[in-house]
């Protein structure tokens, strides 16, 4: 199968063909991949945000759709003709050995899931079914930004009808945060970037204020939409300690601040500690604590009942070839979700 590989930090990632395992572990299923979407922890991993990277060389990717192709033994969840999503975060089934897959006799590593490759073994609790009539590009968008972003409304920030929301980074988890909050009735919802294009986007999913990230008086523009108030919720996607810090300023004495975004090793953050002894919180979210199989069918139903919307998320299409040349748009913030088509015969 061809896969991209991360061979060195900071380095664009290589093509070849791998050779796939005969052998089938326990909890083990080996799916054709059609779609995989791109996500900042890939660039993470690609820059080595969070230090040394131990596994290299080794396959990226963590949110994708596919076909299950053969199961290994004790597999109950999946069979072989399921569409499936892949996801990050554990759900149901077994835990499975992560693959060992070859190059010309030498190991490639590969987590429990990847998708910047045509085949994957992945893990039983990393797949999720979903029905044959729905759509596969949109469906990776349910590996990682979906479940992560309405978790991190559902289950972190537990968004009450009314309540003020500031939303950091309008990317794929961002504009998500956003449908989410206006499917709650939060507001006012106020979506910053530093893309003007990201704004408009965020206005079709909701967000009833945009203002752009490096504007003058910026925190005056908030506290302007706030009636001279502090917001109830306020979300940082990007990872930026400097925004982050803002966020926590910007955040009401019994309000939360959230961190979606990763900051890199070693980029502190400094803040005034005293109101977190009282109401106020500063939390990260793990994937918005999102449990994949009983979340999915739930925002499908959403979908085809035409309370949600997938199809303006997605700004781009790549085939795995031109993978490098999709994570360098990616790079740029100037697009929503990137897919990347690692088949065609679908």
């Amino acid at each position: 199968m061809k896969a991209a590989i991360l061979y060195k930090n900071k380095k664009p990632l290589v093509l070849a063909e791998l050779e796939i395992p005969d052998k089938l572990e326990v909890g083990q299923v080996l799916v054709k991949i059609f779609y995989s979407g791109i996500c900042g922890a890939q660039i993470n991993e690609i820059d080595g945000t969070k230090g040394k990277d131990h596994y290299l060389p080794h396959l990226l990717g963590h949110e994708g759709s596919g076909i299950v192709q053969k199961i290994g033994p004790g597999v109950s969840t999946v069979k072989i003709g399921d569409h499936v999503v892949l996801h990050w975060r554990k759900s149901d089934g077994i835990q499975s050995l992560t693959p060992k897959y070859k190059l010309n006799g030498k190991i490639i590593n590969a987590g429990w899931v990847t998708t910047f490759n045509e085949k994957a073994i992945v893990s039983e609790n990393r797949l999720t079914v979903i029905p044959k009539n729905f759509d596969m590009k949109l469906a990776p968008l349910f590996g990682c930004a979906v479940t992560t972003a309405f978790g991190v409304v559902n289950n972190d920030a537990k968004i009450k009808i009314g309540e003020s929301v500031i939303i950091y980074g309008l990317g794929g988890v961002g504009l998500n945060i956003i449908q989410a909050a206006s499917m709650v009735s939060a507001y006012p919802i106020i979506g910053i970037d530093i893309k003007k294009n990201k704004l408009l986007m965020g206005k079709k999913f909701g967000l009833t204020h945009g203002l752009l990230g490096k504007s003058k008086s910026l925190n005056e523009k908030i506290k302007k939409i706030l009636k001279n108030d502090f917001a109830d919720i306020v979300i940082d996607t990007t990872g930026n300690s400097k925004i982050i810090e803002e966020a926590y300023k910007l955040t009401s004495p019994n309000g939360k601040t959230i961190l979606v975004g990763v900051p890199k090793k070693n980029d502190n953050i400094s803040i005034y500690s005293l109101p977190l002894h009282f109401d106020k919180t500063l939390s990260g979210s793990h994937g918005g604590n999102s449990k994949p199989d009983h979340d999915i069918p739930k925002f499908i139903r959403l979908i085809n009942a035409g309370k949600m919307s997938l199809q303006k998320i997605i700004t781009h299409e790549f085939k795995l070839k031109d993978i490098n040349k999709a994570i360098k748009l990616f790079r740029t913030g100037t697009a929503g979700r990137i897919i990347i088509k690692t088949n065609d015969d679908i």
